[in-house]
């Protein structure tokens, strides 16, 4: 490295586990950014700033007004720019010595490939599941280590996937969700500060990994709330209970089956016995439920013991993200049938 270089990376060179070795691994390291939005903003900034040697990002999206409260890298004078080159054009600015390659259009099954294959690691804040499953399947396939991370309302989930024989996406969200269950920012609101916070953790991610330092949240997810900054980290085990201290291999997805409100409701009319339980926030289901007992999934694992015995135990969130989280918790201890349902669903 040159003067500037040491210059400028000065204050992480000089911590015991980063030094010289690790900001030349930096250096040489390539990273692409699936997406350029809430998460990827402070994402790239940190990427960048800390200097690894090549980014990618690529986004087919152009700015908006309502992006600006969020996306950091953007100005009001770039509406209507593609956000991959609009934020290629700020991250040259923060840092030359960074190369930054724009992708101004879309990932899709027929580049994704060919796009992927050129960096070392791949960074996820896409903000759909068809993405999210492309990039996870094409990770896997050219065995590429992921950091992914997503935001909902005032909540973020963070975790490493396919990262040295690691559980890939797949074994944390075996299936995408019906189109029409999907929430998006538009219709169900993100709080401002929540990508910086979520962004930064990925970043985070991203360094330790590349310079071998600290424990990557490889067979882990990090779910953060915001609202009063519980954070938990939930194990995605390993199928072999007694590989516990091994790396994490893929998980056997708990059993479970999905169902709308209709199917809810002809159980009722058949006085069919269910337990109804409403795994999100307090503030959450006072403003609209269907129903049923609130048991936050933060509370979950506390209180499980004291749920009643029902053949059947039906788990219900806004889109049945945090449901399929809860499966994993009862399954280890219960032995009812579960099911899953989405509020979104009652449009179905």
């Amino acid at each position: 490295m040159n003067n500037q270089e040491l210059k400028r990376y000065d204050r992480q060179i000089i911590l015991e586990e980063m030094g010289i070795e690790g900001q030349e691994k930096l250096r040489k390291a390539s990273i692409l950014v699936i997406g350029a939005g809430g998460l990827g903003c402070p994402l790239l900034s940190y990427l960048t700033g800390a200097g690894i040697g090549k980014i990618g990002v690529i986004d087919g999206d152009v700015v908006e007004e309502s992006n600006l409260h969020r996306q950091v890298l953007y100005q009001y004078s770039d509406l209507g720019k593609n956000k991959a080159q609009a934020a290629a054009t700020q991250l040259n600015l923060r840092n030359p010595l960074v190369e930054i390659q724009a992708y101004p259009h879309h990932l899709n099954a027929k580049n994704a490939i060919e796009i992927i294959l050129g960096y070392d690691m791949v960074v996820d804040g896409s903000d759909n599941f068809p993405t999210r499953y492309l990039v996870n399947d094409c990770c896997v396939a050219l065995k590429k280590t992921l950091v992914f991370g997503s935001i909902f309302q005032f909540e973020g989930q963070v975790s490493v996937f396919n990262h040295q024989g690691g559980p890939d996406y797949r074994s944390c969200y075996p299936e995408a969700p019906a189109a029409d269950e999907v929430p998006n920012c538009g219709e169900s609101g993100v709080l401002g500060p929540l990508p910086g916070m979520v962004g930064s953790i990925m970043a985070n991610e991203v360094i330790k990994i590349v310079c071998g330092f600290g424990v990557p949240l490889s067979g882990k997810l990090l779910i953060l709330n915001a609202l009063n900054y519980d954070m938990q980290i939930f194990n995605i085990q390993p199928e072999n209970p007694e590989q516990e201290n091994a790396s994490p291999v893929k998980t056997k997805a708990a059993a479970y089956q999905e169902i709308g409100i209709r199917e809810l409701e002809e159980w009722k009319e058949k006085a069919e016995p269910f337990l109804l339980i409403d795994v999100r926030e307090a503030y959450e289901f006072e403003e609209h439920n269907i129903g049923g007992t609130n048991i936050s999934l933060y509370d979950l694992k506390d209180k499980i013991d004291s749920i009643p015995f029902h053949s059947k135990l039906v788990l219900c969130c806004t889109s049945g993200a945090k449901s399929r989280m809860a499966v994993k918790i009862i399954s280890k201890k219960r032995e009812e049938e579960l099911f899953i349902i989405s509020l979104l669903s009652q449009n179905t």
